[in-house]
């Protein structure tokens, strides 16, 4: 598949607990390859320094439709591999093989209904992605999609990797004008409200992402236990303009 446009970036991770507030916890390279029938590549290499470290790699494929085909995971925690998979979506059905540390090797398959709408990775840059799941026609409001997969139901992804179903409710809070690291921007305004399905509760999730169709996170934050926030710290795009 030819390569029509790149966009490819860092995304720094940061904390904002009171006794540590704007410290460096972490960053994320990313790079979206749009191919010429229309569908991307989303591949990402996240490093968590707080303990026990995380370091995941991921490489997602969708189709035209936006829609997951397959994904690649691999993630260790505390300096140790912790495990990989490769994960197939197709219609009526999700698999998975996978080798970890805890379970050895072992396969999953699942039925779905119809095709997956989105699968969760636990790279930033594709949660931003996830939010093209919100239908903008109808406006500011609370929309949910059901049926999702996630690699870990681990808020930083450091379980795993495996299939794992939850539901996820956005609100879309308005278009804003805002600046990061990376320059001024035209975002659109999300939050992630719930996460039906995960064994603990997902703290307030705020979210801002590119306006242009792309969904490029532009800036996060997590409130609850985590205190965190990250930032698009350099972006750059290659091919043909939109």
């Amino acid at each position: 598949m030819s390569v029509v446009r790149s966009i490819s970036g860092t995304i720094a991770y940061t904390s904002t607990k009171p006794e540590r507030q704007g410290a460096t916890r972490g960053r994320e390279y990313f790079r979206i390859d749009v191919h010429g029938d229309g569908s991307r590549t989303i591949a990402a290499h996240g490093e968590i320094d707080d303990a026990p470290a995380v370091v995941r790699d991921v490489n997602l494929r969708v189709g035209a439709d936006r829609r997951p085909l397959d994904c690649f995971v691999r993630i260790c925690v505390g300096g140790a591999f912790t495990g990989s998979a490769w994960f197939r979506f197709g219609q009526g059905v999700a698999e998975c093989e996978a080798f970890t540390a805890g379970e050895g090797r072992f396969s999953q398959r699942m039925a779905i209904d119809g095709h997956l709408p989105a699968f969760g990775n636990h790279a930033m840059i594709n949660d931003g992605f996830l939010l093209g799941l919100y239908d903008l026609s109808q406006g500011p409001d609370v929309q949910v999609t059901r049926g999702l997969l996630l690699s870990s139901p681990d808020h930083r992804g450091a379980t795993g990797p495996m299939l794992f179903g939850v539901d996820l409710a956005i609100e879309y809070v308005g278009p804003e004008r805002i600046e990061v690291g990376a320059g001024a921007f035209d975002a659109l305004h999300f939050r992630m409200v719930d996460v039906p399905g995960l064994p603990l509760e997902h703290p307030p999730y705020d979210l801002w992402c590119t306006s242009d169709g792309d969904y490029v996170l532009l800036k996060a934050a997590v409130g609850g236990y985590m205190q965190t926030a990250y930032e698009l710290a350099a972006c750059e795009r290659t091919g043909e303009a939109r």
